[in-house]
């Protein structure tokens, strides 16, 4: 099997500290460094499209809702992992850009809901597209199994690491 540069550093560990174990690095210098590389690889994806992967994202999380593809800035914010100075800012780009419109919530008059526009359901459409492609070539490197095992592993870090940090899934 090849070595990569976190292999080099396991062993440089190794022999300046022989007395710490890092072997934790394997893992975690790994997901860290892939985690670069897959954001590279999606902005490479999504530029065709003229989208920065956060717009994918806010975008993505309302057309997965199904139709009338609209959400609550509040629960939208909590699909994309923002803050609401965040998610604000970001709306009004999006909607500018006539993406999404942002409207009052006929089940509560205090509420705002946000919905795509024909616009903006069209280009999350092609934007999964990209962005699933960019994914299923990195991927290609490893087999149906090789792929079900990292990901039943990534799966059960991530759902013990939310829990313990009240980040909500």
């Amino acid at each position: 099997m090849e070595r990569d540069t976190v292999d080099r550093a396991i062993e440089d560990w190794g022999r300046e500290r022989p007395d710490v174990d890092a072997r934790g690095l394997g893992v975690v210098s790994r997901v860290v460094m892939l985690a670069k590389l897959f954001g590279s690889r999606d902005k490479r994806a999504l530029a065709p499209l003229g989208l920065a992967p956060w717009a994918a994202d806010v975008l993505l999380a309302l057309r997965r809702q199904g139709p009338p593809f609209e959400l609550s800035p509040t629960r939208l914010r909590k699909y994309a992992v923002l803050t609401s100075g965040a998610m604000t800012t970001r709306l009004d780009r999006l909607e500018e850009a006539g993406y999404v419109r942002r409207g009052l919530d006929p089940r509560d008059r205090r509420g705002i809901r946000v919905s795509l526009t024909e616009a903006g359901r069209e280009l999350a459409d092609r934007a999964i597209e990209a962005r699933l492609g960019e994914f299923r070539r990195a991927l290609g490197t490893l087999g149906e199994g090789e792929r079900g095992a990292v990901e039943a592993g990534l799966r059960k870090m991530l759902v013990n690491l939310q829990r313990d940090s009240m980040v909500p899934p």
